[in-house]
């Protein structure tokens, strides 16, 4: 998934100032009533060398499903977790403010994130207010409890390194310590995820039972892979989030 080639975006879309703050948008390839838009929020543990660029593929059969998305960059600074949030905070902001963008017609707006992505998408709908707030999210594997995260040591201590300290100094930033979302969320996490294991999902379901869980058996990226035998699940999850 990090070197599939995938088609350019439709468009472009500046949504801050800065060098990172730009978003590839995606229009449906066909006529769907109902889809609200989909924020893309990519992973990558929030780290400098993962970018927007590897869930293409992923935004590419997404629009091929008819569901128009937005996916944005961010500021990825060790140490520096406030960037991060404040670019996807401005990101959704800004979509939700933009009614015609990728032409939808449906008002609406839904968060999607992977791995940190999700960790991210969470966040922002746990701490946003109406009228950004967005309408429901869709977690994949995703890092939603900060701490349980740091104790598995998630991809050689991933969290603290984000964070620039300890994961209990920063119960604002962490989902499964935040109050939960207005809207619905739905996680899908592989049953054979090494990477974030699925007990991350789970830690914050106890925090969250209102939240919804579907395992596959599937690793971490079989859940952004429009090739694998997790993407109907995700597919179906996406649907179940918006009727």
């Amino acid at each position: 998934m990090l070197t599939r080639p995938a088609s350019a975006p439709d468009a472009l879309f500046r949504y801050g100032p800065g060098g990172e703050q730009v978003a590839d948008v995606r229009f449906p390839r066909h006529s769907v009533a109902d889809r609200p838009l989909v924020v893309v929020v990519h992973g990558g543990f929030w780290r400098p060398g993962y970018d927007r660029a590897h869930v293409r593929p992923m935004t590419e059969a997404l629009a091929a499903a008819g569901w128009p998305t937005l996916t944005p960059g961010y500021r990825r600074s060790p140490g520096r977790p406030d960037l991060a949030v404040e670019d996807v905070h401005a990101a959704v902001r800004a979509a939700a403010g933009t009614r015609d963008l990728a032409g939808r017609r449906d008002p609406r707006t839904v968060l999607l994130g992977h791995s940190a992505g999700g960790h991210l998408a969470l966040q922002a709908a746990a701490v946003l207010e109406l009228p950004s707030a967005p309408d429901g999210v869709l977690a994949l594997a995703p890092v939603a409890d900060l701490r349980r995260g740091q104790a598995l040591g998630l991809d050689t201590d991933a969290v603290p390194a984000f964070l620039g300290q300890d994961a209990a100094g920063r119960p604002d930033l962490d989902p499964a310590r935040l109050p939960a979302p207005a809207g619905p969320v739905r996680i899908v996490h592989g049953t054979d995820d090494r990477i974030v294991p699925v007990e991350v999902s789970e830690a914050y379901l106890r925090r969250h039972p209102r939240a919804g869980l579907t395992v596959v058996p599937a690793g971490h990226f079989a859940v952004i892979d429009p090739r694998s035998t997790a993407w109907p699940a995700v597919l179906g999850a996406l649907e179940d989030l918006c009727r």
